[in-house]
């Protein structure tokens, strides 16, 4: 078997006069936790919606487990997804649906399970993320970090090949923060699963990936494990991954030098 999953050569894409990506390539194992990092405004959102068939690239492939996701027709690029899981970073949670209902709700769309079986899945599923006795409260009874959760529990609902993560721990209280990176990495183990993590959050990210994709600028920076990358002797790694404040990304917005901008605001 391919030990590569998803494939991305020479990829291209705009909105509309801003480059986002300028010939990123890239390999996503079959297994383990690939982290895609950057700063902000880098497109790692949008690689997500790339991957997924969402968006289209001017120019270049992605395959994902051997079919290149924008050739094929409309069902078979259904198909696909059904074998992706996807938690977005707000948790897009249905409001009007009850815990239980959120995470049934992909297993009632493309599954024929009878009630009892339907019941036993959601409750293995909210049992896995620890939120078996919220099943039945509404959305609007969770907290941030409970809801995170249970989009996980969704994600995970059809036993996906893989589950993406959009910006997972964003906004998130210490603890809350600390059971998803356990989960991610507890889930990716059992189910042994490719799980792509979009993240800028770099100690929590590199905790639990196995592999990291820094980008910026529209390419590919530089790739390896946690401890590769923290011994990098890249500028602009070190600059990321360690959060200083200026380097290869500046601190100073571009502008003409100090002593000319203030002698001319002194004429004016």
């Amino acid at each position: 078997m391919n030990q590569i999953l998803v494939k991305i050569r020479d990829l291209h894409f705009s909105r509309g006069e801003r480059k986002i990506f300028d010939g990123l390539s890239l390999d996503i194992p079959r297994s383990g936790i690939t982290a895609i990092m950057g700063p902000s405004g880098t497109g790692k959102t949008t690689l997500l919606k790339l991957i997924a068939g969402q968006l289209r690239p001017e120019q270049g492939s992605i395959e994902v487990d051997g079919e290149n996701v924008h050739r094929l027709k409309t069902r078979e690029l259904f198909e696909l997804r059904k074998r992706m899981g996807m938690l977005f970073q707000t948790g897009a949670l249905l409001t009007d649906l009850s815990v239980f209902e959120n995470v049934a709700y992909p297993l009632r769309e493309h599954t024929r399970l009878d009630e009892a079986m339907l019941r036993h899945l959601v409750l293995l599923k909210l049992n896995a993320v620890g939120l078996r006795g919220a099943a039945q409260l509404m959305p609007s009874q969770l907290s941030g970090g409970m809801a995170r959760r249970v989009a996980l529990a969704r994600a995970i609902a059809l036993d996906p090949m893989m589950i993406m993560y959009d910006e997972p721990f964003t906004g998130q209280d210490p603890i809350s923060m600390g059971v998803l990176v356990s989960l991610i990495k507890e889930l990716n183990d059992a189910l042994d699963i490719c799980s792509i993590v979009v993240s800028h959050d770099v100690p929590e990210t590199l905790s639990i990936a196995n592999q990291v994709h820094i980008i910026s600028a529209g390419r590919l920076v530089e790739s390896g494990t946690p401890e590769q990358l923290g011994n990098s002797q890249s500028e602009w790694t070190h600059q990321f991954i360690h959060g200083d404040a200026d380097g290869p990304v500046p601190f100073h917005y571009p502008a003409k030098p100090l002593l000319e901008d203030l002698f001319q605001a002194g004429r004016a």
